[in-house]
């Protein structure tokens, strides 16, 4: 039983806050005279209502008059500020009851935006496209976070009620029956959960309990507090939350945001106490989780004597993103700046994941990251798109309308075939020409302030132009929301259809040649410190060894490509030169 949000027992509904900063709290019941709620040792306050059932609204009223709602709401149907409803969450029944997930390096992973993923968006209507995705080879979907922010629409790391999903996709009920409808599928679901900070709007937690230590700061501000005062119920709020999406929903995984940000000087860092929570819960079970770590921590997914994760499962690997991106599209801006698209530097990122392992960033002028050699492939994620790296641009434009075609095919074979874990960002695999810009909701002054400082922020990244600023989509727009959904329509005609069409070739490539070979790949490959082209080597669990030979530049290298009885795939037809993006996959005995 968790201890926050509403419980059931056989005399009615047990409601419970912990609120040590208040000295009484009473609550509300369908809108009735407000109750005062017992008070309990550790800042705890409980009611017990024996008419209140599945579907009764209910709010916390503080000392000072102000109602709020329940921090672990399970629904919230008028938004963050808004009464909370009680969900009674044995009313889904599950139909997949021999589901125990898939083994990471079966892994091919979508990810999707609820809310733009269809014209709809929401969950139920998202249940009508799982059939698409296990037909494009799909094994996984990782959804952007759903957990309840403020507005009608939003990326969803805005978060301040994070055990209900956002009403705007559904009742919890339909993302049970999502997750459900995927495991008859057998796809994998994956959660982003936002535990380094709360969303500006409908956070009410500071009122009544030390929610932030103002000792560590993040960039959203204060962080939150997971080792001062009262830090322990703090901890416990967000471990019991990470094991109710595993447990109430039969989540496969979960991706942790931005964890680099999670200040914590505890003898047991918060991430070590979530991962050691998540592995007893979930015994018997494939179940994963994910970082995504600014300062590529190699000791997060370091793995034990055999092979599995101590902490976890992999990592985002932004540096793969970075180098294929910059030799694609030439972009050096931004956070490109520090990243050579040098064939040693993209080399070293297909091969060992980070780019930097230790050294100095040139631009930046610090040192970044840890040696990463020693890990299997596994451990990192791979892409050439996100929400992040088409959204974080200016006008949120997709690779493909800055890369050339041919580069764009070369850049794909090689993440797509490659022994890290690929991630696709829906509609990349048939080039959607919907942008995906950052869009919010909050009320009128916030959205302000959140124009002012996205056209600041935009000055710092790749995509902007100073003669189109005019021109920059307003985030807190309806119509910036609107062109972020997917044009479907067009995935089956002409060269969106062909686009799709390779991606299903090389995704069925992987199933049968990569996937079957990963699983003791205990360590990173070898590569060649050429000037001139790409050239890595990988040792396979049956003692075989992939191979990659590629020249990512519109030159060609008056080079002959080496010669390999068995090619998986290539770009071109073997000759005496290496000819512009130039791709060869294959195996050698």
């Amino acid at each position: 039983m968790f201890s926050f949000g509403p419980q059931f027992t056989d005399h009615g509904v047990r409601f419970r806050l912990w609120a040590p900063l208040q000295r009484k709290v009473a609550i509300t019941i369908d809108d009735s005279p407000a109750t005062m709620m017992a008070s309990e040792d550790g800042g705890w306050f409980t009611h017990l209502a024996e008419r209140a059932r599945h579907g009764t609204r209910y709010r916390f009223v503080l000392e000072d008059g102000q109602q709020v709602p329940d921090p672990a709401s399970r629904y919230q149907p008028d938004d963050v500020h808004g009464p909370s409803e009680v969900v009674d969450g044995s009313r889904y029944v599950f139909t997949q009851h021999e589901w125990r997930g898939r083994p990471w390096n079966e892994t091919v992973i979508y990810e999707l935006h609820v809310g733009a993923f269809t014209e709809e968006g929401t969950l139920v209507a998202a249940v009508d496209r799982l059939d698409y995705l296990k037909d494009l080879g799909i094994t996984a979907i990782q959804l952007m976070p759903i957990n309840d922010f403020p507005g009608r629409r939003g990326w969803g790391y805005d978060g301040v009620l994070p055990y209900a999903p956002d009403s705007s996709y559904g009742r919890p009920e339909d993302l049970k029956g999502f997750i459900d409808a995927a495991h008859s599928r057998r796809m994998s679901v994956f959660l982003d959960v936002v535990y380094n900070h709360f969303g500006p709007q409908g956070n009410y937690l500071p009122s009544y309990a030390p929610l932030f230590n103002r000792d560590h700061k993040t960039p959203w501000g204060a962080a939150i507090n997971y080792d001062g005062v009262n830090s322990e119920m703090v901890r416990r709020f967000v471990v019991e939350n990470a094991l109710y999406w595993l447990q109430e929903f039969r989540a496969d995984g979960l991706r942790l945001d931005a964890v680099h940000a999670i200040k914590d000087d505890s003898d047991e860092h918060l991430l070590a106490t979530i991962a050691r929570a998540v592995k007893q819960a979930t015994l018997g079970r494939h179940c994963h989780l994910i970082v995504e770590n600014e300062d590529n921590s190699a000791a997060l997914l370091e793995r034990d004597a055999e092979g599995h994760p101590r902490l976890y499962t992999a990592q985002w690997n932004d540096d793969i993103h970075h180098v294929l991106h910059k030799a694609a599209t030439g972009e050096a801006f931004g956070y490109y700046a520090d990243y050579s698209c040098a064939p040693s530097a993209v080399a070293r990122a297909v091969a060992q994941g980070f780019v930097f392992q230790g050294e100095e960033m040139p631009y930046r002028g610090e040192p970044r990251g840890e040696p990463s050699g020693n890990l299997p492939p596994t451990s990192f994620i791979a892409f050439i798109q996100n929400h992040d790296q088409v959204g974080n641009r200016a006008f949120g434009d997709r690779i493909h309308k800055i890369a050339p075609q041919s580069a764009l095919l070369a850049i794909a074979g090689i993440y797509l075939l490659s022994p890290q874990i690929p991630m696709i960002f829906m509609g990349e695999e048939w080039k959607s020409k919907s942008d995906f810009p950052y869009f919010c909701d909050f009320d009128e002054e916030l959205n302000a302030a959140v124009r002012k400082g996205r056209r600041e922020e935009l000055h710092r990244l790749p995509g902007f132009d100073e003669e189109n600023a005019d021109k920059l989509p307003d985030p807190t727009a309806l119509s910036t929301f609107l062109k972020a959904k997917l044009d479907w329509q067009a995935a089956s005609r002409g060269l969106h259809r062909e686009h799709l069409e390779l991606y299903r070739h090389l995704i069925a490539l992987r199933r049968d040649h990569i996937i079957p070979r990963l699983s003791g790949v205990s360590s990173g490959g070898s590569f060649a410190r050429s000037t001139e082209f790409i050239d890595i080597d990988w040792e396979l669990d049956d003692g075989t060894r992939l191979c990659l030979v590629a020249n990512l530049s519109a030159k060609t290298i008056p080079v002959k490509p080496p010669q390999f009885d068995r090619v998986i795939w290539r770009t071109h037809q073997p000759n005496d030169t290496m000819p512009p993006w130039y791709v060869c996959w294959a195996f050698r005995s």
